[in-house]
């Protein structure tokens, strides 16, 4: 599914992110990613749906090789790969309903089957009632299941979160994290990269920490390990 082999990552200013990471993640892992600000985090996880390129070592993600991929095909691979951020990132000038479907319109499906397809995920998210708001109509939480179901509509393999609830109050960061749970057990692959610490306390996953560009621990149901 995910597959890491001595990868490395320098950026043209001479600062080096990743350190020969090599790392394995199976289907239907739910894995958070931890450390300290500056550690690597964002950039292992822009690796991974290639946003950077590493600069060497050996990266497969759902059959791609990361490293050789030609640049026409990496929307392929996206569409493989959800992606949630902690700002969102919704269209503001369409609707609920709009900003999903877009993710389908832009790979070309049928406006029956988009239809269908959107109104399932956003039951699962819990907001067919807000199909017709608008991003500003919406609290921060309802935003980021907006947000999660366009990641999801297409039904990706992998989901990847980067600081979901970085946002979020505590009991909107609750509900978020139980709606990765569910997308989690119907079999996506969740990578979740997080400083929320009672979260990684209370909800025990696979727990990989990265400091200096370096991975230093790789628990199976870890702690988050670092002060708040």
């Amino acid at each position: 599914m995910i597959e890491m082999k001595d990868v490395m990552k320098k950026y043209p200013n001479g600062t080096t992110a990743i350190r020969n990471i090599s790392i394995k993640i199976d289907q239907g892992e739910f894995v958070y990613v931890v450390g300290p600000s500056g550690a690597g985090k964002s950039t292992f996880i822009k690796l991974l749906y290639r946003e950077e390129k590493a600069t060497k070592g050996k990266l497969n993600v759902c059959g791609y090789d990361l490293v050789k991929i030609k640049n026409r095909n990496v929307p392929y691979l996206r569409r493989e790969i959800g992606t949630v951020f902690q700002d969102y990132k919704l269209l503001p000038k369409k609707t609920v309903y709009e900003n999903v479907a877009y993710a389908m319109q832009v790979i070309g499906k049928k406006p029956r089957e988009i239809k269908k397809r959107v109104m399932e995920v956003l039951d699962l998210v819990g907001l067919r009632h807000k199909v017709r708001a608008f991003p500003s109509e919406l609290s921060g939480g309802e935003q980021q299941r907006v947000a999660i179901a366009r990641a999801i509509v297409n039904t990706p393999k992998v989901l990847i979160a980067d600081e979901p609830t970085g946002n979020l109050d505590p009991e909107n960061s609750w509900e978020i994290m139980k709606l990765l749970e569910k997308i989690n057990t119907q079999g996506t692959t969740v990578l979740m990269a997080t400083h929320n610490s009672t979260i990684v306390n209370t909800i025990r996953h696979r727990v990989i920490a990265i400091e200096n560009g370096h991975i230093i621990r790789d628990q199976i149901e870890g702690e988050y390990g670092y002060d708040d």
